[in-house]
């Protein structure tokens, strides 16, 4: 069968790497193999090489630079920018998320350009600008200070790099709090707290208006001055391809069960894919969404219900992780917080069983509260609270093999247990290609058989 996938993104390489048997073919729009975007910040500290990030995948057809422009669902074939067409059997869209350039007067020039100070970060290409920006400044000069629009996942990710770098960064975010789509007021409040006391200064409730020769504009009324200006203020599904093609199209290319679209020879994972109303814009659901897939593919019989929401933040000195919907999750709410030490734990319990959580500063128990999220298990009355608190004793809490220790990849403790380096578990099992917050876990795992 031949199967063409659209995009080269991370659930576009997770799928070529799952599927067996067939004649695959990826199309990707960038210049790049598929890679490791959530690491790019990474490669913005100097943590990581490019070459570190290129993700595994089976012996394909890959074809960069390979931009899709038209979907011909009678002929099954797509349609490229160099106006040749590829024959599909099965055709799956990947095509990801697009960024959203905020409302500010000056970001763009007349000429369709962005401003020489202005870096977007979406892409390789992205960081390496930035990166070169860094070291030779943008117009003259060192860089030596940048401001960060959006307080997001990707804005903080971001903020820690450039501070890491020795740059003076500042960020703005618009909403009342940080990462206001993921957490709480007083979440957010200790992750300010904890980037003021790394050396970056933090704006909410202010939008930049306007980017002048004097620096960056607030509606607050203040100018920031800065040598860079970094975009991180969000994105949206990229679904233009498959609306020219007539496909069901709301905030995402809608999806069934099968994650089908309105034609049952197009399938779309990841963050361009809506099933039911969610959208799900993280690694961890895009990488399950593109295993299931590959299996039916291959033949197996599966069902997609929908994906579990796990994001967690990649960055220097801040620990941020998130299960579920914290701030819409019906139940009980747990939580316990400390400014001072920088820590915020949040359980959302309904009828003994954790619905959602929160953690910020402090990641001790975050596999165990994951087990119990992941099985459903129902805590009795003193469980919730008691997972919230601090370790009394320096003795390893055990993990059971099927506890799952990478939320990216769906890897357990056991898996984990069968390898005998971080090598090898990083190339059988995934584990660590993700956002790499499970690298000390795994270590853990392989040289102590616990995870602290």
């Amino acid at each position: 069968m031949k199967i063409v996938i659209v995009g080269a993104g991370m659930a576009a390489a997770r799928l070529a790497d799952g599927l067996e048997g067939h004649d695959v073919t990826v199309l990707g729009d960038e210049q790049h193999p598929p890679y490791n975007r959530i690491l790019l910040s990474a490669v913005l500290e100097g943590t990581h090489s490019p070459d570190s990030l290129r993700l595994p995948m089976r012996d394909v057809d890959l074809r960069v630079g390979a931009r899709a422009v038209e979907i011909h669902r009678a002929e099954q074939e797509v349609e490229l920018a160099d106006r040749t067409r590829v024959p599909y059997d099965v055709l799956v869209l990947a095509t990801g998320s697009i960024p959203s350039l905020p409302p500010i007067r000056g970001v763009v020039r007349l000429d369709g350009r962005l401003h020489e100070k202005v870096h977007a970060f979406r892409s390789l290409d992205d960081c390496l600008r930035l990166d070169a920006a860094i070291s030779t400044g943008s117009i003259t000069g060192h860089a030596r200070s940048a401001v960060v629009v959006g307080g997001g996942l990707l804005g903080l990710q971001v903020a820690r790099a450039l501070a890491v770098r020795g740059l003076t960064t500042e960020m703005v975010e618009g909403g009342d709090h940080l990462l206001r789509s993921q957490v709480d007021a007083k979440a957010g409040e200790v992750l300010a707290r904890s980037l003021k006391r790394l050396g970056t200064a933090v704006y909410t409730g202010a939008r930049a208006t306007r980017l002048t020769d004097g620096g960056l504009v607030l509606d607050n009324g203040f100018t920031l001055d800065s040598d860079l200006v970094v975009l991180t203020a969000g994105g949206r599904p990229s679904t233009a391809l498959a609306r020219r093609a007539d496909l069901e199209v709301r905030r995402g290319v809608v999806v069934d069960h099968l994650l089908r679209t309105s034609d049952p020879r197009i399938h779309a994972i990841g963050d361009c894919a809506q099933h039911g109303a969610q959208v799900t814009g993280f690694v961890p659901p895009a990488w399950e969404q593109a295993a299931l897939l590959a299996r039916h593919l291959n033949g197996e019989e599966v069902r997609y219900d929908g994906a579990r929401t796990v994001a967690r933040l990649r960055a220097t000195d801040l620990d941020v992780a998130v299960l579920g919907d914290p701030e819409r999750a019906e139940g009980e709410v747990v939580e316990m917080s400390n400014p001072v030490t920088g820590s915020h734990r949040k359980l959302v319990v309904h009828d003994g069983v954790i619905v959602a959580a929160t953690l910020v500063g402090d990641l001790s128990r975050i596999g165990l509260i994951t087990q119990h999220y992941d099985r459903g298990t129902v805590l009795g009355r003193h469980e919730a609270g008691a997972l919230l608190m601090a370790e009394r004793t320096a003795a390893p809490v055990v993990l059971p093999d099927d506890a799952e220790v990478c939320a990216c990849a769906g890897v357990s403790a056991g898996r984990i247990r069968a390898c005998s380096s971080v090598d090898e578990a990083r190339d059988t099992t995934r584990a660590t290609t993700g956002c790499g917050g499970c690298l000390s876990a795994v270590r853990d795992l392989l040289n102590e058989g616990a995870l602290v």
